[in-house]
């Protein structure tokens, strides 16, 4: 199942990612990880394999200085239970720093990653979460926008992503919504998760 959280604009948006996936614990028990964006857009991240409380102590929280945070709990649908399968996924792009963090299944991942791996990507985890990486970051629009969106357009199944791109933080459900979020708030700042209980 995989459980997501993602606050943006919040002066603790880390501790209250981690409070998100400590109550969303019961869809993935393997690893967590969290990845904080600060306002200069500089991306934080913590990830380990085992539960909520057991990767993340109160030092480990202080130091994912940020007002923007999403976390994901892993429960493995595509990929082994590794730490290199961990989320969410960080790397650096023209665009500054993006992270990914997904739940759900890409029933296309196998395609696209032969077609990624033709045209030259190299792939550092086994999970279908990193072509989404390699999609967004081989766009050739314009915009970080503009170019998740071309990505977006390439999937296929069931799933729901929290990414950011800099500081920016998207919220994204299948077409279907097979895999929906809940919305929701923290005084001005929006916060999104797998489930209301977050």
């Amino acid at each position: 199942m995989c459980g997501i959280v993602g606050i943006a604009n919040h002066p603790d948006a880390a501790r209250l990612a981690y409070l998100g996936l400590y109550s969303l614990q019961h869809r993935g028990q393997e690893a967590a990880g969290i990845v904080s964006v600060d306002d200069a857009g500089i991306a934080r991240t913590h990830r380990g394999m085992g539960l909520v409380s057991d990767v993340f102590s109160e030092d480990v929280i202080r130091s994912l200085e940020g007002t923007t945070a999403i976390g994901h709990a892993r429960y493995s649908t595509a990929g082994s239970s590794v730490l290199a399968n961990t989320q969410p996924i960080l790397v650096r792009y023209r665009h500054g720093t993006l992270a990914v963090a997904h739940n759900g299944n890409l029933t296309n991942a196998d395609q696209l990653r032969r077609d990624l791996v033709g045209r030259g990507s190299l792939f550092q985890s086994t999970m279908d979460t990193e072509a989404i990486v390699h999609l967004i970051a081989r766009s050739d629009r314009d915009s970080a926008e503009e170019q998740l969106r071309d990505a977006l357009l390439r999937l296929e199944g069931a799933y729901s992503l929290l990414v950011t791109i800099g500081r920016v933080m998207y919220a994204v459900v299948d077409a279907r919504g097979f895999r929906p979020l809940m919305l929701g708030r923290v005084g001005d700042a929006p916060v999104v998760a797998s489930e209301s209980c977050a």
